[in-house]
């Protein structure tokens, strides 16, 4: 059957337009600053922005001088000082989460003599751009250049930028990666936080030499609306050393593409939130929404516990006609809070949205199993003495459509070949320990990092196939039902602060908010509407394995089967914090 799943979901602004193109968005800061014998045009970018091309294609207005932003950072030596700590030295993965401003990267002394001359008027207009910009000076126009982090890893990827304060584009993207995870994003995420309220033009700098610009205030009101109603974010896609081959039917992919073994379907870390201007459409990270209304997105006591982060991430994880995951293990909260600084933990359940006949599940540790003995096992095949014998100490047991398996913080797990992961968890999404890798090799051809000693100081030994059975397999049961629907528990275990509810409905099932966010993914049916009791908000249409937001604000609502789902059964997984 032909994929129905929407790739590029976006959210109507109404009474509100953009520019599109540099020729557009060239014009239009000139009509700004026309009033202006000298005036100071602050471009404030996010990590990852080609300032170059901003440069370049703003040639043509009166810019007679231009000051980058990072001529006035510390010596590489100096800013690698700063965050050597948080970055973790030597490990290929895991840094320490920093307190750091950009601030703190800037050299004092160059800053106040450029902020005494830029007072010295001159002729036409200075141009100030750079991560850090508005320290500099906070712009007769200021100008937010934005784009998503992931856009930012694929330029890691292409070797065309380089972390904050530093040139080292030739660094393995990986490592790149880390350093911004830990400390460039960090840094400039509480940047934001300050000058995204102030900016008088928000710039979308996602795809080269297509930029978007519209002004602060139609964004802002456009992502205050957002929280009125249930909306998607836009999902990405990435290959995986075990990745199969269900996203790209189901979610209609490139065929020729050798996997997909990540969807990223709701990190709003990460992931894209699309305005439509009319015909134009704005690419903006989603965590703008988090940072600006944290409490109508997420509710009083989740804002309260978590404050400008949101806690809940769908992914997918695909292994149809793939190979198993890495057998891995997440830390016990008092471990990612001492060693890395988070304050939770990466808990997270997986729902089999679908499984071939020989799909497995490896959860928990098989009875009676001797710990000094299978660390000496793990250890051996680090060393690639032998292979791991998971026959003899990890639980492995069938994997259907619809199970779920849950798997809070010391658990060891991992998803077998032959299954479509719905992976529902809290969002430290970095903290994994990988202890064995079945002998695989990344993308690039190099063994994946192995974290042996971590991973046993984390295992929960008591988690054995008894356990399994008893609290982490298909614990599920029936809360409530009316004519035409009924509601389970699934989860999650009672370690963990994520609450599921999955709805079986052939007619319309009531919701409501209460207060606290709700994310949802169809896992059957082909389609459903989303419609609110009051007429609030516009009908919104989700189709199969779909995962959308409904925040805190929106209260109640309903959802019911639509299309060629009507007359037939649907079915709905919610997550949501427990209060």
């Amino acid at each position: 059957m032909k994929s129905n799943y929407d790739k590029k979901p976006f959210i109507d602004v109404f009474e509100a337009t953009c520019q599109s193109g540099w020729k557009e968005v060239a014009i239009e800061i000139k009509r700004n600053l026309s009033n202006f014998e000298h005036s100071i045009l602050t471009i404030e970018c996010y990590a990852g922005v080609h300032e170059e091309e901003i440069i370049d294609a703003l040639a043509e207005l009166p810019i007679t001088r231009i000051i980058r932003q990072s001529d006035y950072f510390l010596s590489e030596k100096e800013v690698d000082a700063k965050v050597l700590v948080f970055n973790g030295g030597d490990d290929p993965v895991f840094g320490i989460m920093n307190h750091l401003r950009i601030t703190d990267l800037i050299d004092e002394n160059k800053l106040k003599a450029l902020q005494q001359s830029l007072s010295q008027n001159s002729q036409g207009i200075t141009l100030v751009i750079g991560a850090g910009a508005s320290k500099v000076h906070s712009g007769d126009l200021l100008i937010y250049a934005d784009m998503p982090r992931w856009e930012g890893q694929l330029r890691f990827r292409r070797d065309e930028v380089s972390n904050l304060g530093v040139e080292n584009k030739d660094l393995k993207w990986s490592l790149q990666y880390k350093r911004a995870y830990f400390t460039d994003w960090r840094i400039l995420d509480r940047l934001k936080r300050d000058v995204y309220p102030q900016a008088d033009y928000m710039l979308d700098t996602t795809i080269v030499d297509k930029p978007v610009m519209a002004t602060g205030v139609s964004v802002r009101k456009a992502l205050t609306q957002a929280t009125q109603r249930p909306f998607r974010v836009m999902p990405f896609f990435d290959p995986a050393p075990w990745g199969g081959q269900w996203i790209k039917e189901a979610c209609d992919m490139d065929r020729s593409a050798q996997n997909y073994g990540w969807g990223f379907d709701c990190v709003p870390e990460e992931n894209s939130l699309l305005l439509n201007f009319g015909e134009t459409m704005m690419e903006l990270p989603s965590i703008n929404l988090v940072f600006q209304e944290p409490q109508d997105l997420m509710g009083e006591k989740v804002h309260a516990r978590f404050g400008d982060e949101f806690p809940i991430r769908f992914d997918f994880l695909d292994t149809i006609d793939g190979g198993n995951l890495s057998f891995q293990v997440h830390p016990i909260t008092e471990y990612i809070y001492q060693h890395f600084g988070m304050p939770y933990t990466q808990d997270e359940s997986y729902y089999y949205l679908d499984a071939v006949e020989e799909g497995t599940m490896y959860i928990g540790l098989k009875d009676d199993v001797n710990p000094e003995e299978m660390a000496a096992d793990l250890r051996a095949a680090q060393r690639g003495e032998i292979q791991f014998p998971d026959e003899k100490y990890v639980n492995c047991v069938p994997a259907k459509k619809h199970d779920h398996f849950l798997i809070p913080a010391g658990t060891v797990h991992c998803g077998g070949s032959g299954g479509m992961v719905l992976e529902i968890s809290a969002t430290p999404y970095i903290f994994t320990f990988k202890m064995w890798d079945w002998g695989k090799l990344g993308l690039d051809g190099l063994p994946r990092p192995i974290n042996v000693e971590r991973g046993l100081k984390n295992i929960a030994w008591d988690r054995d196939a008894t356990y399994a059975e008893k609290h982490l397999i298909n614990c599920i049961e029936e809360v409530d039902s009316g004519e035409g629907w009924r509601e389970e528990r699934t989860g999650l275990h009672e370690r963990e602060f994520i609450e599921t509810r999955r709805h079986w409905f052939t007619s319309k099932v009531n919701h409501d908010t209460q207060g606290g966010v709700h994310v949802i993914n169809l896992v059957e049916g082909r389609e459903v509407i989303v419609e609110s009791p009051t007429d609030a908000f516009a009908p919104f249409i989700v189709h199969y394995a779909e995962t959308f937001i409904v925040p805190a604000a929106v209260g109640a609502y309903t959802i019911r089967p639509h299309g060629e789902s009507q007359g037939q059964e649907c079915a709905t997984l919610k997550a949501y914090v427990r209060t």
